[in-house]
């Protein structure tokens, strides 16, 4: 290397604050030198003549180090934020896990495909990714769905001035429009197989050409994808390219639908009355425990939009639709009357043993559902065992 060594070239490397892992081999070197370039920022050091093992010992260590640096830096934002993301309410485990889940990937730059049924919050979760990203440019949301395949690709990747009868100028696409953001293709099932080819390409090569261009333009947005289809289905009916499938499926986050996470409805249901109540001008509905079972017990098909729209007509109407929501009622949550002079003890004990025989005698499912936890649960059943044993 002329001109100087190579400790001094990791050295400069560092002021720049690159961050390639580098492995120093040399022919002529002492103890002072070794030292040297590993202070500089060498990740090892190897003497000439060595052997391959001793050189793959050494390329295998800088990956360990650098999963360990990558996972100090995840930890390190998580233990500096608390596990609560605006936009996404809920305590349920599995609204825990999505939390957790965003937390960890939303600094990396990974693809993501996120499944659920409509309604379901997914370009919230999306969002939150990408708030939590670090990311300095805008989140631009696209329905592949909406748009006509005509017109997908020029929305996508904008087109030349005449490229086509209505191209009257020059236009970028949304993924230039991304440029240092997030870009978030909903109903990607709904992208046509030509179209699928081409964000292949963009995918693997991160470079887009508008409309009658030539030329190839690099582009730098991280790509979030959703579905409310089985992608896997579409694959073997060859409606969806499996190549495609497996890019986008980097990391799946499964959004579950509101069915099975009953115990965020109450949170849901206030949280939506209180902020629709404020911009529509009305007063908000008090909610009492007979509106809340029969929320509970709707197998809500439309999600959290659903249960939002309901509240909205419900403010409009005045009253909630408690009774309209019994029809459909299932059998976990039907009416139950209970003695005006059972205490309060009484009262609990028979909720407690309620909710853990609709969980099918799961305990931390019941618990988690109760609020309280599982150690909690388990001492009550044993005070009512021993009380019952003792007549």
């Amino acid at each position: 290397m002329p001109g100087e060594s190579g400790v001094d070239w990791v050295q400069r490397l560092r002021e720049r604050d690159q961050h390639t892992d580098v492995i120093i081999m040399t022919a002529h070197a002492n103890l002072d030198t070794a030292i040297a370039a590993l202070r500089a920022g060498a990740v090892d050091f190897l003497l000439k003549p060595f052997r391959v093992e001793q050189l793959l010992t050494s390329v295998d260590r800088c990956l360990q180090q650098r999963t360990l640096v990558r996972e100090n830096f995840l930890l390190r934002r998580q233990d500096a934020k608390p596990i609560s993301i605006e936009g996404i309410l809920g305590q349920s485990a599995a609204i825990v896990r999505i939390l957790e889940t965003v937390q960890r990937v939303a600094p990396t730059n990974a693809t993501i495909l996120l499944e659920g049924e409509t309604g379901t919050g997914k370009e919230l979760v999306a969002q939150a990714i990408h708030s939590r990203s670090g990311r300095q440019g805008p989140f631009v949301p696209i329905n592949c769905g909406s748009i006509s395949p005509e017109l997908l690709e020029s929305e996508l990747f904008g087109h030349t001035k005449g490229a086509f009868t209505s191209a009257h100028a020059a236009r970028e696409g949304l993924f230039s429009f991304a440029s240092g953001g997030t870009i978030f293709l909903d109903e990607i099932s709904e992208l046509p197989l030509p179209m699928q080819t081409n964000l292949l390409r963009v995918l693997e090569d991160r470079r887009i050409r508008a409309v009658g261009s030539d030329r190839e333009v690099a582009i730098d947005a991280r790509v979030i994808a959703a579905t409310n289809r089985n992608l896997r289905s579409h694959v073997s009916e060859g409606r969806f390219r499996e190549d495609l499938f497996f890019r986008l499926d980097v990391l799946t986050i499964t959004v579950p639908p509101l069915r099975e996470r009953i115990e965020d409805i109450a949170e849901l249901a206030r949280h939506f009355c209180q902020t629709l109540a404020r911009d529509l001008g009305v007063p908000p509905l008090p909610m009492g425990h007979d509106d809340l079972r029969a929320m509970q017990g709707y197998s809500w098909p439309g999600n959290v939009r659903e249960l939002r729209n309901v509240i909205e007509r419900s403010l409009l109407m005045g009253s909630l639709p408690a009774e309209s929501l019994h029809e459909d009622a299932s059998v976990t949550t039907q009416e139950y009357g209970l003695p005006l002079d059972w205490t309060l003890a009484e009262v609990e004990k028979h909720h407690f043993l309620r909710v853990l025989d609709a969980a099918n005698g799961n305990k931390s499912a019941a618990a988690r559902r109760l609020g309280v936890s599982r150690k909690t649960l388990e001492r009550k059943l044993k005070v009512w065992a021993a009380l019952i044993a003792a007549g």
